[in-house]
C-alpha cells in the first residue's frame, strides 16, 4: 500500500515494455507513480499534478526527454532523471548541462533507478535540514541563499529560482568564499559522481548562474574564473543563523 505522503514520480517511456514493469517495481518500492508514453502526455500529468521527480527516456517519438527537461528548467524546479540508451557522453553532458540531475544508461538494474531517485529527491527537498535545525544562510553581493529552504533572494526579498545544480554550485562557493575552487572539486560538490567527465557542464552551470547573479554577466564581479585553477566567489559572505 503507498503511503499519502509517498513521492510522487512521473516517468516518462514510450515502450510499455519498460515503462509498465517499472512503474510498477517503483510502487514497489514506496513511489506513487504516474506514467506517461510521450511528452506529450507528460505536459499534461505536469499540469494536473503536484510532481517531485521526473523520470523521462530521452530517445521518444515527437518531443524528447532533453527538449521536455529544458521545459522543465525554464518553469519548474522539478528534478529531473535522464534515461538513455547510448552510452556516449555527449548526450549525457547536453542533459547535465540543460540542467537534469541525474541519468541512467539503459539496460539498467531498477535498484540502480531507486537509489538514484532517492538521493536526488534527498538533495531536492531537504532531508538533510535536520543537520541544521536552525537554518543557516549565507548573505554576499547583495544576495541571501537560505540553505534550509534552499532559495535565493534578493536584496528587496523576491526569491530567484535556482535548479539543483545551480543550487549546488552556488552553495559550494558560498561555503568557500575568496577560495579557488577546482572544476574536479566543484563537480564533486555538485554531482557526487563521475564528475571527471563532465569538466565542460561545470563551465556551463557557471554560465547559468552568473546569468541570475551578475549584473553583468559578460564581465563577472561575483563568480570569477580563476585561469587554470577554476572559479571563486571574490566578495565576502556572512553567514547567519545556527550555524554562523
Amino acid at each position: 500500500m503507498i503511503e499519502r505522503d509517498a513521492p510522487r514520480i512521473l516517468l516518462i517511456d514510450d515502450e510499455p515494455s519498460i515503462r509498465e514493469p517499472l512503474s510498477e517495481y517503483l510502487e514497489g518500492q514506496g513511489f506513487s507513480v504516474m506514467a506517461a508514453a510521450s511528452a506529450a502526455e507528460a505536459r499534461a500529468v505536469l499540469q494536473a499534478k503536484g510532481i517531485d521527480l521526473v523520470v523521462s527516456d530521452i530517445m521518444m517519438p515527437g518531443e524528447d526527454g532533453l527538449s521536455l527537461t529544458r521545459h522543465l528548467r525554464e518553469t519548474s524546479e522539478i528534478p529531473v532523471i535522464l534515461l538513455t540508451a547510448r552510452a556516449e557522453d555527449t548526450e549525457r553532458i547536453i542533459g547535465l548541462e540543460i540542467g537534469a540531475d541525474d541519468y541512467v544508461v539503459k539496460p539498467f538494474n531498477p535498484r540502480e533507478l531507486v537509489a538514484r531517485i532517492r538521493t536526488v529527491l534527498r538533495r531536492t527537498q531537504g532531508n538533510g535540514r535536520a543537520l541544521d535545525p536552525g537554518g543557516t544562510s549565507y548573505a554576499f553581493a547583495g544576495w541571501v541563499l537560505r540553505e534550509v529552504e534552499r532559495i535565493l533572494v534578493d536584496g528587496e526579498g523576491r526569491e530567484v529560482a535556482l535548479s539543483s545544480g545551480e543550487y549546488h554550485l552556488l552553495h559550494a562557493l558560498v561555503r568557500h568564499p575568496r577560495q579557488v575552487m577546482s572544476r574536479d572539486r566543484l563537480l564533486d560538490l555538485v554531482r557526487g559522481r563521475e564528475a571527471d567527465i563532465f569538466d565542460r557542464a561545470i563551465d556551463n552551470l557557471v554560465s547559468r548562474l552568473r546569468k541570475k547573479i551578475e549584473v553583468d554577466p559578460a564581465h563577472p564581479q561575483i563568480v570569477k574564473t580563476v585561469w587554470g585553477g577554476g572559479y571563486t566567489l571574490a566578495c565576502e559572505v556572512k553567514r547567519i543563523g545556527a550555524s554562523a
